[in-house]
């Protein structure tokens, strides 16, 4: 039988992230024996030997590994339909719309003002994130709607409408040499010895080869940026969150970035289906350039 239990899988994956009976059984309260007959009986039921036991500890087979990978999942989508549940069994519950700190900000702003004025639309609740997080809020149900970008975040599984389409910027320290250029390359911003660019952390949480600094939110890369320790190259509308400090360059020959507002396949709300209808209206309407 293939079916497995929500209990099962917390098991599993407490033994599998503590790699030791012992703690994972503190961490869910209960004794080390029925843990470990728990898994016994798991490992039994799949046929698969999920964990290696010696005298050295406890290590995950190459078994173990994917059931942890789906166990993760699987106890997210459940979280997540708890989560949607409530909030649809809630009439005055507002929409949650998940963005970028400082992408998208006149995109964004425009939308709520036309939210605002059809006395019909559900209230939106804006929650701002860092980079990339969009996605983990949008399958956790802790958001309903996202903006996002290509070919940047991750959009997979997620039905998605097209809203804008723009270049690309390099923001710079004001006093670097190249802040008084029209325009750069590529190339250019990619081979600044004095300024290399910064490093986000991938899905797993390391970091890609380079001498740029290791950053984690965008307010620290703003402020190495202002001190001269590093440069980005961000699409054009992002330079709402520009410090003084910094100066935006036009780079021509960068990818276009095309923002998106993105949801969960799965979902049958109106209240989403009228704010994406909300967001497609706007796509059309040239939005004003940034300020320098």
């Amino acid at each position: 039988m293939d079916d497995l239990e929500t209990r099962e899988l917390r098991y599993f994956v407490a033994v599998a992230e503590e790699l030791h009976f012992g703690r994972a059984a503190g961490r869910l309260g209960m004794e080390q024996p029925p843990l470990s007959r728990a898994i016994r009986r798991l490992e039994q039921r799949l046929g698969v030997q999920l964990f290696d036991r010696d005298r050295r500890g406890v290590a995950l087979t190459d078994a173990g590994m994917v059931l942890l990978r789906e166990a993760r999942a699987a106890l997210d989508g459940v979280a997540a339909a708890a989560r949607r549940t409530r909030r649809a069994g809630d009439a005055k519950q507002s929409l949650v719309l998940a963005t970028k700190a400082g992408a998208s900000h006149e995109l964004l702003r425009r939308l709520l003002d036309a939210l605002a004025s059809d006395p019909g639309a559900a209230p939106v609740e804006v929650l701002l994130c860092e980079v990339g997080e969009q996605a983990g809020l949008l399958r956790g149900g802790q958001a309903d709607v996202a903006l996002m970008h290509r070919p940047f975040d991750d959009l997979a599984g997620f039905d998605t409408e097209n809203l804008c389409v723009e270049g690309q910027v390099a923001i710079l320290p004001a006093g670097h040499p190249l802040a008084s250029r029209d325009q750069l390359t590529l190339a250019e911003v990619q081979n600044v010895p004095d300024l290399p660019i910064a490093r986000w952390p991938r899905l797993d949480g390391s970091y890609p080869d380079g001498p740029g600094p290791e950053v984690r939110t965008q307010s620290q890369l703003a402020q190495l940026v202002a001190l001269g320790k590093t440069l980005l190259v961000i699409p054009a509308s992002s330079r709402a969150w520009q410090w003084p400090e910094h100066v935006a360059v036009p780079v021509v020959d960068a990818p276009k970035v095309t923002t998106v507002i993105a949801w969960p396949p799965t979902s049958r709300s109106q209240a989403i289906a009228s704010l994406v209808r909300s967001a497609a209206r706007l796509r059309d309407t040239a939005l004003p350039a940034p300020a320098d």
